[in-house]
């Protein structure tokens, strides 16, 4: 019988003001009685709405009903079947705006907690489950995966299943993109990421690091050196900044430095010797779940203040509604409709303020959302010491630029057929942040697969 409760079961956690000063994973996990419970209200709708919702087409109501009859393992098979990365999609998808965004229990109470019981999922697996991945027998065709994050392991993985002989290159010395550089350890412990990795290479994915494609090796050398087919999914590096003075004064980030720092550069660790400046009052511009990440790592590397300054209202920001209530329970100011001038700094260079103005919301812009007006006279100082950018970021140009036959938007984003994910030249596939910016992790996973897809065609063809 379905469970009729109007809401999810709560998912355990630390204790904010505990939290806030620790990098342990901040949700501790459904137990097993409270993920069937969970499951328990699921309806099994007839036509799947939530199944449309996911970029990866995970078999959601078939795995839930897994999971409500305690066959957790079968659960897990069911996600793996479409999903390379349950442990990491159940911790970090947007699901409300996906999968739990479609689901009809949503309609008159809160939806399925598919997030937390995907995530269940793949907990279970990893900690019951000693079983290596098998290798699939080679087919004798070699294929080049530039870029370890989320799109990059999503393609190697479907391809490494097909029996394709897959080699990533990565630019780190760690696997991971994103997962490992930019999500903190309190929303993805970077052991859950190693694991999904360590799968990889048991199916016979090879991983090569500190391989910068465009300078170590080119796509040109990559096809001299028998590869048939090659994907692209760099992601989307580059960060942006407002080009307003004072943006070089010593203690202005950008979020990706700073988050690369404190996460892959483990600066949070007393035995890791990471420059990184101890800040006491944090100022991160931007609304996104960046900005969400970069204040809640400053905060817990120990700054008394820490301030989210976005130009539009609460209601607008981009940045997951759970990620913002994380953020505000953990003691984040928000300071909502101001946006920065000015960067002021002292005799040294270093700095002491941001000069702000305050905003209003005035009619809908392309995005669809206010658009922000200065209010003229407004001008106050916040005094901060260290100013993180969080506004955006954008593909690097480096494989664009050192390979003939790649056409890029004026945003710098490889351009692809949709359909099949094929660049403007043959045999080369892109997907991911690299194509579309800054962008979710399941998105850039459903390009991957859409990828894999193509490549796998293309090579059968060839």
């Amino acid at each position: 019988m379905a469970n009729m409760s109007l809401e999810k079961v709560k998912m355990p956690e630390q204790a904010p003001d505990v939290r806030n000063k620790n990098f342990l994973e901040v949700s501790t996990g459904y137990t097993e009685e409270m993920a069937v419970e969970e499951a328990t209200r699921c309806l099994n709708c007839k036509n799947k709405p939530c199944v449309s919702g996911c970029p990866v087409n995970v078999r959601i109501p078939e795995f839930i009903a897994k999971v409500a009859a305690k066959d957790f393992e079968g659960a897990y098979d069911v996600i793996t079947s479409t999903n390379g990365l349950p442990a990491v999609c159940g911790r970090v998808c947007p699901q409300e705006n996906q999968c739990e965004g479609k689901c009809v229990r949503g309609i008159k109470g809160e939806p399925v907690g598919i997030g937390r019981l995907e995530r269940f999922c793949a907990d279970y697996h990893n900690a019951n489950n000693t079983k290596k991945a098998e290798k699939v027998p080679s087919n004798g065709k070699k294929v080049a995966v530039i870029g370890a994050g989320p799109s990059g392991l999503t393609c190697a993985g479907d391809l490494a299943k097909k029996g394709y002989e897959v080699t990533i290159f990565e630019a780190f010395h760690t696997a991971g993109g994103v997962l490992v550089y930019g999500i903190p350890e309190f929303r993805l412990p970077k052991a859950i990421v190693k694991k999904e990795i360590d799968n990889l290479k048991d199916m016979g994915v090879e991983i090569k690091t500190n391989m910068v494609i465009g300078k170590v090796l080119s796509i040109d050398e990559l096809f001299e050196m028998g590869y048939e087919a090659c994907f692209v999914g760099s992601g989307a590096g580059l960060p942006s900044f407002m080009g307003i003075e004072g943006e070089a004064h010593v203690g202005v980030y950008s979020a990706n430095e700073y988050l690369t720092r404190t996460n892959l550069m483990k600066a949070y660790l007393d035995e890791y010797d990471t420059p990184i400046i101890k800040s006491k009052s944090v100022a991160v511009v931007g609304g996104g779940n960046v900005a969400m990440d970069a204040a809640r790592c400053a905060k817990r590397l120990g700054a008394d203040n820490v301030y989210i300054v976005y130009r539009r209202g609460l209601e607008e920001m981009p940045a997951r509604k759970e990620e913002i209530h994380h953020a505000m329970e953990e003691g984040i100011v928000f300071k909502n409709l101001t946006n920065p001038v000015k960067i002021l700094g002292d005799e040294t260079g270093r700095v002491r303020s941001m000069e702000c103005v305050e905003m209003e919301l005035g009619e809908p812009d392309a995005s669809g959302r206010r658009r922000p007006i200065e209010k003229v006279g407004s001008n106050f100082e916040l005094e901060v010491d260290t100013v993180i950018m969080a506004i955006g970021t954008s593909p690097n140009p480096l494989i664009r630029t050192t390979t003939k036959g790649l056409e890029a938007n004026k945003k710098g984003c490889l351009i692809v057929n949709e359909d099949t994910m094929q660049t403007t030249r043959e045999g080369v596939y892109a997907g991911g942040d690299a194509v579309t910016g800054a962008a979710t992790v399941i998105l850039a996973m459903g390009a991957g697969k859409q990828a894999a897809k193509s490549i796998d065609e293309y090579l059968s063809n060839k």
